[in-house]
């Protein structure tokens, strides 16, 4: 369940990261690409010199594309156009190496190797020039397998993913998690277009479930979902529909009685458009950059029984100081407004609160609550500033140790329901009101691009009635951190 997530179960499996052992290939498999150049290369580096200085013309004669089996060649023409403006040897070489990774980076190809020599036949001309690109493809079938434990349980990942189904990048995800409480699944196609890898179209259905012990809720997601991405200028936006049956129950039988008025079905349709900026060096921990995230979501217009306008934003500034020192400051806030006389439901609220939000408070432990049970808010906002620096000493200096990092830290936040009928100012007297905050220090340790954890003595205050504490030592461990 993330702190600003549409549902309790998040992002419903957009598809689900395909990660783990493949059965069918290692990651280490797909060659990273490079610039090293063969000896011929260097020797066609010395003709061109050549040339350039007496007045002769480069000319750039034939691409090649070599071992091409279910791809389509004409997809693969828009990745490789730039190759054909190249005026010299200079240019060819730094064409056909970007060219490369556009290949690489279309997922369908174990291997790309690039070879530049001088043309052969009957045709060929004095100077001219010839690249060819040898592919390997991916095998037709790969599986991953993959363990995780997270919200109290623990449950094994499998997944089956057909790379290059129809011959044009297009990919098509299953997955299955088996939980020791729950079961997921998911289905997932995905198809870019071509010559525009930043423009796709997916298409998922899935089924999720999830329990929340900290609002005694058990919630059971069956939908289907479409989205576009695609770049505009500087940024990256999405478009999305999302249709999705939800099933709410108890999950004790303790539950407070606000819970139990949750419990039953319904059914959501909602369009969503997100909007991302950023130059980060790292989404996990990054030393420098800056990120902008807004997130609209509407329901009800298009069917279903949730009728709500929603939304929320994220920022965060990096900066790298002296000593390999990064300072970064984070701002996350949103709001919920219901349109019509009918209530929030409580899979749609905000939550806040644990080792990834305001840390020093137990997870999702802020704001409203009813016998225990949290309920989330329909309005909040948190913000952080942190200051990442070597360990003391530099132990693994150069190596493992590179990967930690010591961390200090001041979070706030508040979390609560605004009356609409009252005005601006009411509003932002309410959200300054009852401040929850925290300091303390700890250790980072960065998983590589794929999460990171954390050990901090957290030193709450600002603690309100009702507000679940963790004064001392937490651990937390995920992708996204205030």
């Amino acid at each position: 369940m993330g702190q600003n997530s549409p549902n309790l179960l998040g992002e419903s499996l957009d598809p689900l990261p395909m990660q783990g052992p493949e059965l069918g290939f290692q990651a280490d498999d797909i060659e990273r690409p490079d610039m090293e150049q063969e000896s011929k290369q260097e020797v066609l580096e010395n003709k061109v010199v050549c040339i350039f200085f007496t007045h002769d013309l480069l000319h750039f004669q034939r691409v090649h594309i070599d071992g091409l089996g279910r791809t389509k060649e004409d997809c693969l023409t828009y990745e490789i156009a730039d190759v054909f403006r190249a005026k010299n040897l200079i240019d060819v070489m730094r064409r056909a190496h970007e060219a490369r990774q556009k290949l690489l980076r279309l997922g369908i190809f174990r291997q790309v190797d690039v070879v530049i020599d001088t043309s052969q036949g009957v045709d060929a001309l004095p100077n001219g020039l010839d690249v060819t690109f040898d592919v390997t493809e991916l095998r037709r079938m790969t599986g991953s397998y993959n363990t995780m434990v997270g919200n109290n349980e623990g449950c094994m990942v499998l997944g089956l993913k057909l790379p290059n189904v129809f011959g044009s990048a297009e990919k098509l995800t299953f997955q299955v998690s088996y939980g020791t409480k729950e079961t997921s699944y998911g289905l997932s196609f995905f198809k870019p277009q071509p010559g525009h890898f930043e423009r796709s179209f997916a298409v998922n259905l899935y089924k999720v479930a999830g329990q929340f012990p900290w609002s005694s809720l058990r919630e059971t997601d069956r939908g289907v979902s479409t989205e576009f991405s695609f770049p505009l200028w500087k940024t990256n936006h999405t478009l999305k529909w999302e249709g999705v049956w939800r099933e709410l129950g108890c999950l004790e039988r303790t539950a407070s009685f606000a819970v139990r008025e949750e419990s039953g079905h319904s059914l959501k349709s909602s369009l969503s458009h997100s909007m991302v900026i950023d130059t980060r060096n790292s989404a996990i921990l990054p030393r420098r950059g800056a990120l902008l995230k807004i997130n609209q979501e509407l329901a009800g217009y298009t069917g279903g029984d949730a009728s709500f306008l929603k939304e929320d934003f994220e920022i965060q500034f990096n900066r790298h100081l002296f000593w390999d020192s990064v300072l970064s400051a984070s701002l996350w806030g949103g709001c919920l407004l219901p349109i019509g006389d009918k209530p929030t439901c409580i899979a749609d609220r905000f939550y806040l609160g644990g080792p990834t939000s305001v840390r020093g408070f137990s997870m999702y432990s802020i704001g409203p609550q009813s016998e225990g049970d949290y309920l989330g808010g329909e309005v909040y906002w948190a913000g952080a500033v942190h200051l990442y620096t070597p360990l003391p000493f530099h132990p693994g200096k150069g190596g493992f140790g590179d990967l930690f990092r010591t961390h200090f830290f001041l979070n706030a936040g508040n979390l609560c329901n605004l009356n609409y009928g009252d005005g601006p100012q009411a509003h932002l007297r309410k959200l300054a009101e009852c401040i929850r905050w925290s300091y303390g220090a700890g250790i980072v340790l960065q998983l590589g691009n794929i999460a990171r954890l954390e050990l901090n003595y957290c030193i709450p205050t600002g603690v309100q009635s009702g507000d679940r504490i963790c004064d001392g030592f937490q651990f937390g461990a995920g992708v996204r951190f205030l």
